[in-house]
């Protein structure tokens, strides 16, 4: 134990003497999770469109107040002798509202109308939430107007966990994940793979220290400043984000200790594998990076990867951790929701330990 220890604290000694390590160590992350957690949403506002009334009705118009009173959608003039097609080529608008003529007549015939709408589908994933949205507001603006059936059973939604639907709520946890994710891996591979490139690795072999016991000591250390990571990223979930514990904190503090120790042997491992610091980080940025942002649910659910692809994230040690911290903030399950994903930690953990003792232990053998 002594010499994990001796070990962990040569390795943190040389980390404070490193102005540059320690702040991609500690101010990095703290920046990327407030960056990309306040700026990445899915929840679409503010799309520009234009409205093309036919009709210039009393009814009408209170149909294109309807979309300008809504915060999905910006009402752009159109101007003089100019078509909605024209407005889109343009991409000055991302849909069209076309109201036809005898609009507020048929309706108050009770005579069914359509009213257009085109729309951009350039980005499908935007046009299909902008013709949804239409369609609801129509919904809305048609059910008051009478002649419509009342359907018999009416539903009434209450939203649990995220009441406002506030991205940031939901987009918080993953990269406090995505942070862990990346900066204790990429400084476990650094220090491991320096260590080779720079030949130093040959004391270690010499010496009478394990290969238990120096992988250990290096994990410890690393263990140290992911902890401080882990520390820094949530009191900014609490501050930046506004999350609080939402249940029992000893899950999210257990998977956290058994996600550092994960990420701090996945980072040794690559480092004992690739004795050179530029092929080890970029080694790192697929495993550490890659994965963890598209098999991890961090942006979209794992259901809709495709199946060829889905498989590969039950690996992924991230995947499991941000459902812990996100029941940890937001739905508070506790225990009953989650251990088997702290397990899961756990295994894939020990897994890239025996992993890269057996890499330092076959190094040890052939010197």
């Amino acid at each position: 134990m002594r010499r994990i220890i001796a070990q962990a604290r040569k390795e943190l000694t040389q980390l404070l003497r490193d102005p540059l390590a320690l702040g991609l160590a500690l101010v990095l992350p703290v920046g990327l999770t407030a960056l990309m957690g306040t700026t990445v949403s899915l929840t679409v506002t503010d799309i520009p469109i234009v409205i093309q009334d036919f009709d210039q009705t009393p009814l009408s118009r209170r149909y294109a107040d309807a979309f300008r009173t809504s915060l999905t959608y910006r009402v752009v003039t159109l101007p003089p002798a100019t078509s909605p097609e024209t407005m889109l080529a343009r991409g000055r608008a991302r849909a069209a509202v076309i109201i036809p003529e005898h609009f507020e007549r048929e309706i108050r015939r009770h005579r069914p109308v359509e009213a257009q709408v085109l729309v951009d589908a350039t980005d499908g994933n935007t046009a299909q939430l902008i013709r949804g949205s239409a369609g609801q507001i129509t919904r809305a603006f048609a059910r008051p107007l009478g002649g419509a059936t009342v359907p018999a059973i009416q539903t009434a939604t209450r939203l649990w966990f995220n009441p406002g639907r506030e991205p940031r709520k939901f987009y918080g946890p993953g990269f406090l994940v995505l942070g862990l994710s990346i900066f204790p891996t990429v400084l476990a591979a650094l220090a491991m793979s320096r260590e080779g490139e720079q030949k130093t690795i040959l004391q270690v072999y010499v010496s009478s220290i394990s290969a238990h016991e120096f992988l250990l000591g290096k994990i410890l250390a690393g263990m140290v400043i992911g902890f401080a990571q882990c520390m820094l990223l949530a009191v900014l979930m609490f501050t930046l984000f506004g999350l609080r514990f939402a249940g029992d904190p000893t899950p999210v503090i257990v998977g956290s200790v058994l996600f550092v120790f994960c990420v701090m042997s996945f980072g040794s491992l690559v480092g004992a594998a690739i004795p050179n610091q530029a092929a080890a980080v970029q080694a790192v940025a697929l495993g550490g990076f890659l994965l963890s942002f598209l098999l991890s649910g961090l942006i979209f659910p794992i259901e809709n990867i495709p199946g060829t692809l889905r498989w590969i994230s039950n690996f992924v040690q991230a995947r499991y951790y941000v459902l812990i911290v996100r029941d940890a903030f937001l739905q508070g399950g506790g225990w009953p929701a989650v251990w088997w994903a702290v397990l899961a930690i756990g295994a894939i953990g020990l897994v890239f330990y025996g992993l890269a003792w057996r890499a330092m232990r076959r190094m040890q053998v052939k010197a």
